[in-house]
């Protein structure tokens, strides 16, 4: 199967593409898409998403690697993505490997193939596409005639499940480190070094991991007692790599072919958040802030809209109501492009009037919904999370969103995070009930509620990682709780199903041994577990057993405060002890104030000083902000 040609697969795509759906996904072709010549550079990667295009296309990271690498004269970079269950059985019978969308090279043909990790449950999707590229599973496996197998992304931030399947991971802003990845894999080329000779200049690198470098040690009764370097050259922990502005934005994205999820021009304009919500991962992953200017994201959306024809525009961050400058940026733009009937989205809005405020400028008509996420509905809870929204304040910005003309409101909200009571679920009802009634005050029978109600799982490097899961049973019995109490058939309830977050609560928080559940799930069939439709937990639950490990060991059971955690060897720059103080605060209910204000001493400004070795004196929270 790797002998294939581009020019087979070519002639394959001719005699059955037809017969797959949107067999857009296939083709590349976009609008931007970037064509170099194969034989005119030194170093070729392909860019891989372990999901189908339709998902794929769109990522930004995947966009921003694109473009920084193409950049290069003597480097290239392609895309795949993971075929449909259609497509993949007419590649296996007609033995066509996965191969690039630019120019339909083989994926072993690369030099490298990257695989974005946004999250757990595309794991098994990794394992099918380096199958189908007929690239052996295991790291171990591979020799001098393989591709290196690289991954980053917030999944990677637990690399430990996945670690015998890739030879590097990269941690951190990884729109910097592949710069130097890519000179150093530029010059091994040009020496003909050793693969083993390649992977020990690459773990030089800040924010590079290689886990084949690295050593599990079991306790006795199985459970993990250290991950250490196999020698002195490597550090024992890895230090994520820390950009002090926002990389370069493409200023020509791809336009894809067919639907996609997001048909737009996705902007990110602040990255980091300082609020300290104890269950969000991406919030402590991706400190501190680091914001663009109001002057470069206009530039950004002018020549992007030039380049794509795109009617819409998302300004991408955790909390975008936080960015600084974000009153005079929804001015700008409103202005600049009040003739042009383009549509700008601000996601990720606090609860509070100065949110509608800023969207009554984005929108000329009100008749869509308004989103916000409230998280919990008890001001036990909301002192638990570190979320302190009082019940009034959020009561007040739903009567303003009803009574400025949008009919439809959206609450989101999570159960099973850390000492909740039955109470605190009834609260949600509770608090959907009153917010229903006060949209019937404002617009009468048109006020609708939508409210989502998500599983929540304890996340690796956030104050809850020590927190146990909700069982199945426990999660059943507090939606019913919900349903019970939910007054109005104005409210439409959506809760994510009670069996369907063990799996990714196993994969979030596993070590080394979960490689070989994932590999034998695979083998036994599953893939696109993020799929409601496609995932079988049936093919999991066995896989555990052949493995003689329980997914129970992982999620459902409080971590020790000396347990050592399988993500320990990955410094996030967030201190483990002020993690620890966290949930020890949660406990109490004690809150902590935006550190955009106040610093809390969480570590990420040491770490960042360090890296680039600045005196302690400089270490100071105002100067890390860089706008």
């Amino acid at each position: 199967m790797n002998n294939i040609t581009p020019k087979e697969i070519n002639l394959f795509l001719e005699t059955h593409l037809l017969k797959v759906q949107k067999p857009g996904r296939y083709i590349g072709g976009e609008l931007n898409q970037i064509n170099k010549p194969w034989a005119s550079v030194d170093l070729r990667f392909l860019l891989a998403f372990p999901d189908i295009y339709d998902i794929g296309l769109p990522n930004l990271g995947i966009m921003i690697l694109y473009d920084i690498l193409n950049r290069h004269s003597d480097v290239l970079a392609e895309r795949a993505y993971a075929p449909w269950n259609d497509m993949e059985t007419l590649m296996r019978e007609n033995q066509i490997p996965l191969y690039s969308l630019e120019t339909r090279q083989p994926a072993s043909n690369f030099d490298v193939i990257a695989f974005s990790l946004p999250y757990e449950s595309i794991y098994t999707n990794v394992l099918n596409m380096l199958d189908l590229a007929g690239i052996p599973l295991r790291s171990a496996q591979r020799d001098e005639s393989h591709p290196l197998i690289f991954a980053g992304g917030h999944a990677a931030y637990n690399p430990e499940p996945m670690a015998p399947f890739i030879d590097v991971f990269i941690i951190g802003d990884g729109e910097f480190i592949i710069e130097e990845v890519t000179g150093i894999l530029l010059h091994a080329k040009k020496q003909s070094s050793t693969r083993t000779e390649t992977l020990l200049a690459l773990s030089a690198i800040k924010g590079v991991y290689i886990p084949s470098y690295y050593n599990p040690g079991y306790s006795p009764d199985g459970s993990l007692k250290s991950l250490d370097p196999s020698d002195a050259r490597f550090p024992k922990r890895v230090q994520k790599f820390i950009a002090s502005h926002l990389p370069e934005a493409p200023l020509k994205p791809l336009v894809p072919n067919i639907d996609v999820i997001h048909n737009r021009i996705a902007v990110e304009i602040m990255r980091g958040c300082t609020r300290g919500c104890r269950f969000c991962h991406a919030g402590f992953i991706n400190r501190p802030i680091r914001e663009r200017s109001v002057d470069e994201i206009v530039a950004i959306i002018d020549e992007s809209i030039k380049n794509t024809g795109y009617e819409e525009v998302a300004l991408l961050s955790l909390s975008s109501s936080d960015y600084s400058h974000v009153d005079e940026l929804i001015t700008r733009l409103t202005e600049k492009y009040k003739d042009r009937n383009l549509t700008v989205s601000l996601p990720s809005l606090r609860i509070e009037s100065f949110s509608i405020d800023l969207m009554e400028k984005l929108r000329g008509s009100r008749t869509g919904g308004f989103t916000l996420a409230p998280e919990a509905a008890t001001d036990h809870m909301r002192q638990i999370i570190n979320k302190p929204i009082a019940e009034e304040a959020l009561l007040e910005t739903a009567a303003a969103i009803y009574e400025r003309g949008w009919t439809t409101l959206k609450l989101y909200f999570m159960i099973g995070q850390p000492f909740e009571t039955d109470e605190d679920v009834v609260g949600i009802a509770d608090l959907c009930n009153k917010v229903i009634r006060v949209g019937r005050q404002k617009i009468g029978g048109r006020a609708k509620l939508n409210v989502s109600v998500a599983t929540f799982i304890p996340k690796p490097h956030t104050p809850f990682q020590w927190s146990p899961m909700n069982t199945p049973e426990m999660i059943r019995h507090k939606h019913q709780l919900i349903r019970e109490n939910i007054k109005s058939r104005a409210i439409h309830l959506s809760m994510s199903r009670a069996d369907d977050s063990w799996l990714e609560g196993a994969l979030t928080r596993g070590d080394r041994r979960l490689a070989d559940v994932i590999e034998t799930a695979w083998h036994a069939g599953a893939k696109f577990d993020a799929w409601r439709d496609e995932t079988n937990p049936d093919l999991w639950k066995d896989a555990f057993i052949q493995n003689s490990l329980s997914p129970d060991t992982y999620i459902y059971r409080e971590r020790t405060f000396d347990e050592p955690f399988p993500w320990d060897h990955i410094s996030v720059g967030v201190k483990k002890s002020f993690l620890l103080s966290e949930y020890r605060n949660s406990r109490e209910g004690i809150t902590l104030e935006d550190c955009r204000d106040h610093c809390v001493n969480c570590g990420i400004l040491q770490q960042y000083r360090m890296l680039r070795q600045q005196p302690e004196s400089d270490w100071k929270c105002p100067e890390i902000k860089i706008s």
